[in-house]
């Protein structure tokens, strides 16, 4: 395989800050080659100097064998660069032909012609949608495949994928896989960003790990394990990332689900859950996991069946009932329902209890409120500039700290955590694996739903797995292994465990 690009001693500084040391980075053609790192590692800058965005402080960009000055994106892009951000750069309102060819609309437009070019490059990836459709009306990982389409339509050569399936659930992350491996086949060269391990073990072909601006190392996917990669990373195998959980002592029940049912994907769902005590939900998606949690929380109306928190039936008619009962719900999506991207810090911490920071006559006692939540950011330990920034001005890692802050400040008694982790580096999650245990150790009761197995295993005293909409069994950590709950999960046949 040919180099199509190479980046040799690329330097980038911030004011004092490095954010790039003498990295070096190649993409081949046919070759997935992932970038692998925490937040800050400078993963992120690297692809803005390779995608023309920013211009490096010293070192040389080859493109196909020549070195290379980019004037700006523009010259990245006709070079047969294409940089896929996990923040798309389409426009909403228009269409998706007009949105795969923005760059080369004339002033007078052939609609048929445009129409039919793009119906080729989406049928090319193995999809039918209607090219006349407007990209705001589409699911996230249709407009990704927009965004793939938008990329081909310009011959493209090298394509960056920054994150590409953060957002995106499991099956359509698997279709996403499928195109980029065609587009390995075809010869196109591949950087691939990602937090998500799993994956990259399961697409890449080489990896490059970054920590502090520097690579650590550039190897072979099948010569490591996901554990020294890990370690590479932050310094410390994926055992270490997981509180001790042994020799605690368990409070009693707290939550009591009874015979939930509401639709196909909540079928007469039982279980309790004890203080102290982190239970986990595992299963496909699609099983019926956050269904279960949107019940619980009186996001959804239950067909039938009780929810009795502390021994006290409770009749939720909507979440702002299961808060006041003393429940937490931190959501999958944190962006949409987790937190308030454009307000502070401040705010969205203590949302969830306003009565202790208002008086009586509802207004604002601001001292209090900063005190407050000065002592939660310090006990979370927040990384922003002050608690009167913006949460869209935070890394992924904090942002998710602050939608669990929210929850610490409520001080409830039970808390379902749907994807704690989605979207963030090795190091959060470590960070946010030990406030969970916090919650627990607080005796609290604590449900977790997640997609990544070892998370599971490592965290939860016991899972519960669910198919269909319904639970059909209970692994204890003697018996945790990914055959077990697969075999659960896919067939609701144990291999040795009933519940």
């Amino acid at each position: 395989m040919t180099n199509l690009v190479n980046l040799r001693n690329i330097t980038k500084s911030f004011g004092g800050i490095h954010a790039l040391q003498g990295v070096d980075f190649d993409v081949r053609a046919g070759e997935i080659h992932a970038l692998l790192g925490e937040n800050g590692a400078g993963k992120s800058t690297l692809m803005r100097v390779l995608g023309g965005e920013i211009k490096p402080s010293s070192g040389t960009i080859e493109i196909e064998g020549q070195v290379i000055e980019f004037a700006g994106p523009s010259a990245a892009r006709a070079l047969g660069i294409a940089v896929i951000h996990q923040e798309f750069a389409l426009a909403p309102d228009l269409t998706i032909a007009e949105n795969i060819f923005l760059g080369e609309l004339p002033s007078f437009i052939g609609w048929g012609k445009l129409k039919e070019r793009a119906s080729d490059l989406i049928r090319h990836l193995g999809f039918d949608i209607d090219p006349t459709v407007k990209v705001g009306s589409l699911a996230v990982a249709h407009q990704q495949v927009v965004e793939i389409a938008k990329a081909l339509s310009r011959d493209v050569k090298i394509i960056v994928f920054d994150e590409p399936t953060a957002v995106l659930a499991t099956q359509d992350a698997e279709r996403l896989h499928e195109i980029i491996r065609g587009l390995r086949a075809r010869g196109v060269g591949i950087a691939y960003i990602s937090h998500r391990l799993d994956e990259v073990f399961a697409i890449a072909d080489v990896m490059t790990v970054m920590k502090d601006g520097k690579v650590v190392d550039k190897v072979a996917t099948g010569s490591v394990s996901i554990d020294d990669v890990i370690r590479m990373m932050v310094g410390r195998p994926i055992s270490a990332m997981f509180p001790d959980r042994t020799g605690r002592k368990l409070g009693p029940v707290k939550l009591e689900a009874k015979g939930l049912t509401r639709g196909r994907l909540v079928k007469d769902v039982s279980f309790s859950i004890r203080g102290g005590e982190i239970v986990g939900l595992g299963g496909l998606v699609g099983a019926g996991r956050t269904e279960v949690a949107r019940a619980i929380f009186g996001a959804d109306r239950l067909e039938s069946g009780t929810v009795i928190l502390n021994g006290k039936a409770l009749r939720l008619q909507s979440p702002r009932d299961a808060v006041k009962a003393g429940m937490g719900l931190l959501p999958e999506d944190r962006k949409l329902q987790g937190v308030i991207l454009n307000q502070p810090i401040k705010v969205n911490s203590t949302m969830a209890r306003l009565s202790s920071i208002v008086n009586r006559f509802g207004f604002l006692k601001s001292k209090v409120e900063s005190r407050a939540v000065t002592v939660l950011s310090d006990k979370l330990r927040l990384k922003a500039s002050s608690i009167d920034a913006p949460v869209s001005s935070l890394s992924g890692g904090n942002q998710q700290k602050v939608a669990l802050a929210k929850w610490f400040y409520a001080d409830g008694d039970f808390i379902i955590l749907d994807e704690p982790t989605r979207g963030v580096d090795v190091g959060a999650k470590s960070e946010i694996f030990g406030l969970i245990n916090r919650l627990s150790e607080a005796g609290k009761a604590v449900l977790v739903i997640s997609s990544e197995h070892q998370e599971l295993f490592g965290l939860c005293d016991r899972i519960l797995v669910m198919r269909e909409g319904k639970l059909y069994g209970e692994l204890l950590p003697d018996d945790y292994s990914e055959e077990n709950l697969l075999s659960l999960a896919m067939t609701g046949e144990p291999s040795r465990i009933t519940l």
